[in-house]
């Protein structure tokens, strides 16, 4: 008996009534890895095509006030799994453990994908997590995925052109793979071909995970690793089979390539969304879109040609808006409105709480996390954040909060200078306020001191 007719039935019994209830949605979850917001249309990008984003934005809501995790990879999503903001996170930035690897996410842990599972859902990774290898209790089979494929450590996944990938906890050979070739050094010409690109294999893998599970319900983690940059191939690092639309621009190879992938990655969203309508999928299935953190400056990338922080300061690693703000569309057909926009202030940490209680189950305890339900269907009234939280423990470390309008940033960490915006009048960040609000000031960095709950690791370093 499948999971879906088993929770039909659960429902039914528990329910004392004749009538079938309606069955518990689908839920793909994409996450790009270092898309900035100002990276596709629908939030203001005009160079790099990016149609099926902007429709499923058309066809659904779009959220203009919602943050990662963390500013880089790891933390955000360890943040995104536990519901658990970085103050109160074991994961809090890309520890690398030798000789591969990086800190395993404990398995005191419950993760979403735990929640999902224990409410019967078929549950899939697929692409990059970062978060445990094989052996360790971070691993994703020990973390609520039935079904793996993709890169388990963060470096592994800077290789588009991998020898190798893991399903679960088997190593898959790609054979005619190599390390990636550089291009022509005045960066002309389209990307050379290599062979067996990794993102091509993700997409492919997420039609047929659909395929696998459309009778029953499933929870699909499509953890993109586009348009991320291989750091080990220098400034010519962002890495794509060819240049499509763009190879005859006349502008530089990074940029070039930044934006096949970008398009490269919405030309395969289309193609999951209209995979879900053939299996008449498309009205029970929520789908969420969004990205680790801001764009990145690797591999040669300038993210000032796109504008692809778009109003906002900083990049990746910073905790400027730019660093942290990011794209979030959710598509639900019939259920979530289409063409609607929010300002509602969330984040990452948000989804463990709203999946819980899409599929009614409690969510676990003692999480910095609310449900984004009332936002998504338009029905009671939203809960808010008293502040959201974010630390950054490299180049110094750095700390920052948002409470209301009002944003605070600390650097370096606990003993800083604090710097005060208001978002309101000030999303660039341009204008420190906290000489003229000192009280503000004080105030918020009393939050940052709250939120921070000590880590026998991390405040060693």
């Amino acid at each position: 008996m499948n999971r879906r007719i088993v929770i039909l039935l659960s429902a039914l019994l528990l329910a004392g009534c004749d009538t079938p209830p309606q069955p518990p949605p689908n839920i793909v979850f994409i996450m790009a890895d270092d898309l900035g917001y100002g990276d596709i249309g629908v939030y203001g990008q005009n160079a790099i095509q990016t149609p099926n984003l902007d429709r499923m934005a058309a066809e659904g809501m779009r959220f203009t006030q919602f943050y990662a995790g963390s500013t880089v990879c790891a933390p955000s999503r360890a943040v995104l799994m536990t519901g658990k903001h970085i103050g109160h996170n074991d994961i809090r930035g890309n520890l690398e453990l030798q000789p591969v690897g990086q800190q395993p996410l404990p398995a005191a842990n419950v993760t979403l994908a735990e929640v999902l599972q224990q409410a019967g859902y078929a549950t899939g990774l697929i692409g990059k997590w970062g978060l445990g290898h094989i052996g360790t209790e971070g691993h994703p089979n020990r973390q609520g995925f039935d079904h793996f494929f993709g890169y388990l450590d963060q470096r592994h996944a800077h290789n588009f052109y991998t020898e190798f990938l893991f399903r679960n906890e088997e190593r898959v050979t790609l054979p005619g793979n190599r390390m990636p070739e550089p291009k022509r050094e005045d960066g002309a010409g389209e990307a050379v071909e290599k062979g067996t690109y990794s993102h091509d294999l993700f997409a492919e893998e997420a039609l047929g995970f659909i395929d696998a599970h459309q009778d029953e319900p499933f929870f699909l983690y499509l953890a993109l690793t586009i348009p991320h940059a291989n750091n080990e191939a220098g400034p010519r690092g962002m890495e794509v089979p060819d240049y499509g639309d763009y190879g005859d621009r006349g502008w530089p190879a990074s940029a070039q390539g930044l934006a096949a992938m970008v398009t490269r990655m919405d030309r395969d969203i289309g193609r999951l969304l209209e995979r879900l309508r053939e299996r008449g999928l498309d009205e029970r299935t929520l789908v969420i879109f969004t990205s680790d953190n801001g764009p990145h400056a690797e591999g040669g990338n300038d993210p000032d040609y796109f504008d692809s922080n778009g109003p906002f300061r900083g990049i990746k690693r910073s905790l400027y808006e730019g660093g942290i703000r990011v794209p979030m569309i959710a598509r639900w057909p019939g259920r979530i409105a289409a063409g609607a926009v929010s300002e509602h202030v969330g984040y990452h940490g948000d989804f463990i709480t709203t999946f819980a209680a899409l599929v009614d189950q409690p969510a676990p305890d003692s999480l910095d996390s609310i449900s984004l339900l009332p936002t998504l269907l338009g029905q009671g009234e939203q809960s808010q954040h008293p502040y959201l939280y974010w630390a950054f423990y490299e180049q110094g470390s750095r700390q920052a909060v948002r409470a209301g309008a009002l944003k605070a940033i600390r650097e370096p960490m606990f003993s800083g200078p604090v710097a005060l915006y208001d978002l309101t009048t000030d999303p660039g960040e341009t204008t420190n306020r906290a000489g003229e609000h000192p009280e503000e000031a004080k105030r918020l960095a009393a939050l940052m001191d709250e939120a921070h709950v000590a880590h026998s690791l991390w405040d060693a370093n």
